[in-house]
């Protein structure tokens, strides 16, 4: 995976470097997740984390060395666009000139307008409070998609659905039962975005942990990786 020619190369002879946001814009074991999916990938990443208490702070330096930065689930929005904000320019110009973004729950809230990066081709929007919606309150829960046409059932936690403009050029891979958009890929300048409404990530133990059936679901989240890694 690279991205803007140059950029590229800078770690000519080393592993593509995906940068992970670990800090107070998101929840404990939310970045460990994504950082162990893109670990265990087959695209040979040097993944590290970023943020405020990490080794690498997240800045338009760190960002210039990578080919990816994710943005796992956490808080509220507004809290976390409180928090990163100063960054959103960065993160705008990082994804414009080539790069990656991959973005999971509140990830995806990030992802769009109001408030967010600005990354999206329209703007999100909480699924439960979406005509239709099979969930209606924050709690951890199951969730059924369909993707890629097939049903799966993955783990949810007030997770955003994703409202298109009419125009958008995004491919959608997986839509939640009433329809709307769970999960897609787009273009963002010479760069591509992957957002994800439900947590296809997670571990065994976030379903241990809240009394619920586990689900395997990690071939879910690897295809939203390539689908923002491919060229």
């Amino acid at each position: 995976m690279t991205h803007a020619g140059a950029r590229s190369e800078t770690t000519a002879g080393r592993r593509p470097l995906a940068l992970v946001y670990r800090g107070p814009a998101s929840a404990p074991g939310c970045p460990e997740a994504v950082a162990a999916l893109l670990a265990a990938g087959p695209w040979d990443l040097d993944v590290r984390f970023t943020g405020p208490n990490e080794a690498l702070p997240l800045s338009p330096r760190t960002l210039s060395q990578a080919a990816l930065y994710s943005q796992p689930g956490g808080g509220t929005l507004s809290a976390a666009y409180g928090r990163l904000r100063p960054q959103r320019g960065a993160i705008r110009d990082f994804v414009h000139d080539g790069g990656r973004y991959l973005g999971f729950c509140l990830g995806g809230y990030l992802a769009g307008a109001t408030p967010g990066f600005g990354l999206l081709p329209g703007d999100t929007d909480q699924y439960i409070s979406s005509s239709g919606a099979t969930v209606h309150d924050e709690r951890d829960t199951l969730i059924q998609v369909t993707w890629r046409g097939r049903p799966r059932t993955v783990f949810f936690q007030d997770g955003p659905h994703f409202v298109l403009d009419d125009d958008a050029d995004a491919t959608v891979l997986a839509t939640y039962d009433n329809g709307t958009a769970a999960a897609l890929v787009t273009g963002f300048g010479r760069g591509r975005v992957a957002v994800c409404g439900p947590h296809p990530e997670a571990t065994d133990d976030w379903y241990t942990d809240q009394g619920l059936r586990v689900q395997h679901t990690l071939d879910l989240a690897m295809d939203l990786v390539e689908a923002v890694i491919q060229r």
